[in-house]
């Protein structure tokens, strides 16, 4: 059963949460740079904490694949924030969002600022092509960073592609392929049902893309026509004869998301009558990259070790679902299954709907659990994960809190 939780005094909150709809890369966000993506976010949020960053100490952003530089200023400049934002950028791969806003929370317990806007931001379609000088000077363009050593000789990449690692995730914890199928259906449902409900229209900023008449206004992921027998046709992605599909699977996406983190010393608080999320602690741990899916997990289990919670306790859980069975494979290991976890993961879909933008999904996250939370008790535990590239996860942990 879900636990109550009381607030730590003092606790850093989530005060507010915004994100731009989700667009698959190479669609209505291909002209959009990341930055300008994100922007309109930042700019939001102030507006809706009084329309004044007067108490905003830094601007913390996760960003995995752009081009360097410092994306969290020059968004905060594009934004139109004060000058004496400095910001930072964080690089945590697909985590980079997630542990943007764990930072904020860190950054305020320990009284560094009051409060801080903080979050991701990606854009596959126009993040750079990465090259490297060979030895003669010439250059080799690659496709990905490397994440892990490369044994010579080994019985398996030790650097595995996504897919490939997923693959090995999904076989080793013995979850099939009409499971993985069900659960991408299930998510491109959820979304769908969420869209029309509502449910997402107090979280999205609209975005126009340059020379475009019309502001996109929602996600374009979730897939109305799909159904069990579409997903069966789809043939094996990344292994031969594997479980893992383009239909089970994730696709990379355009976006941006960022949160209102602040302290008791801020002055600001929770809108009357909404609920915020008071940050309880947060974890990030290393696995084998070579099954760096169940990273989350691992994560997870020592958070809520940490605060002997049992993950049935949790009231609301987003989990990036790159890969179905990455995530059944995860919460298989956290003890959830059936009922409960129906009533806790995702219940408005997922990534497998509205698509992966790596270094903004963990933030997508926590906004999408702060809209969870308007419907939920105080004191409603609400969990955070995503898996990361090398072998990396992280889980942050809140509770609900709400004012009169």
């Amino acid at each position: 059963m879900p636990a109550a939780w009381p607030s730590p005094e003092g606790a850093p909150l989530v005060l507010e949460g915004l994100r731009t709809p989700l667009a698959r890369a190479g669609t209505l966000f291909a002209g959009v740079p990341v930055h300008e993506l994100l922007a309109p976010v930042l700019s939001t949020l102030v507006d809706r904490a009084g329309g004044s960053a007067e108490d905003v100490a830094d601007v913390v952003i996760g960003n995995a694949a752009g081009g360097g530089g410092n994306l969290a200023r020059l968004a905060a400049l594009t934004a139109g924030l004060p000058e004496r934002l400095p910001g930072i950028t964080v690089d945590r791969q697909c985590g980079s969002g997630l542990d943007a806003i764990v930072l904020a929370c860190r950054l305020v317990q320990a009284g560094a600022g009051a409060a801080y806007l903080a979050g991701g931001a990606e854009s596959v379609s126009t993040a750079p092509v990465r090259g490297r000088r060979r030895p003669d000077g010439s250059l080799e363009f690659y496709r990905r960073a490397q994440h892990a050593p490369s044994v010579a000789g080994a019985a398996e990449p030790t650097d595995p592609d996504m897919g490939f690692a997923a693959e090995t995730v999904a076989r080793e914890a013995g979850v099939s392929r009409e499971r993985q199928d069900a659960f991408a259906l299930r998510s491109h449902a959820r979304a769908l049902g969420a869209a029309a409900s509502g449910a997402f229209d107090g979280e999205l900023v609209a975005v126009r893309a340059p020379g475009a008449e019309d502001w996109v206004t929602a996600d374009n992921g979730p897939r109305a026509r799909l159904d069990a027998r579409l997903l069966a046709r789809f043939p094996a992605a990344f292994v031969p004869g594997g479980t893992v599909t383009a239909g089970n699977s994730c696709s990379d996406a355009d976006g941006a998301a960022a949160t209102l983190v602040a302290g008791p010393g801020s002055g600001l608080a929770p809108r009357p009558g909404c609920a915020a999320l008071a940050f309880l602690g947060a974890e990030t741990v290393g696995v084998d990259p070579r099954r760096l899916g169940l990273g989350a997990a691992a994560a997870a289990e020592r958070l809520l070790a940490r605060h002997g919670v049992p993950a049935g306790e949790v009231s609301a859980i987003e989990f990036n679902e790159a890969f179905a069975g990455q995530v059944l494979a995860c919460t298989d290991r956290l003890g959830l299954a059936g009922e409960d976890l129906d009533r806790v993961l995702n219940t408005e879909g997922g990534a497998l709907a509205l698509g992966h933008a790596y270094g903004a999904s963990g933030a997508v996250s926590v906004v999408r659990l702060l809209a969870r939370a308007q419907r939920l008790p105080a004191g409603s535990l609400c969990l955070a994960m995503i898996s990361s590239a090398g072998g990396i996860g992280t889980a942050a942990l809140f509770a609900t809190v709400r004012t009169p």
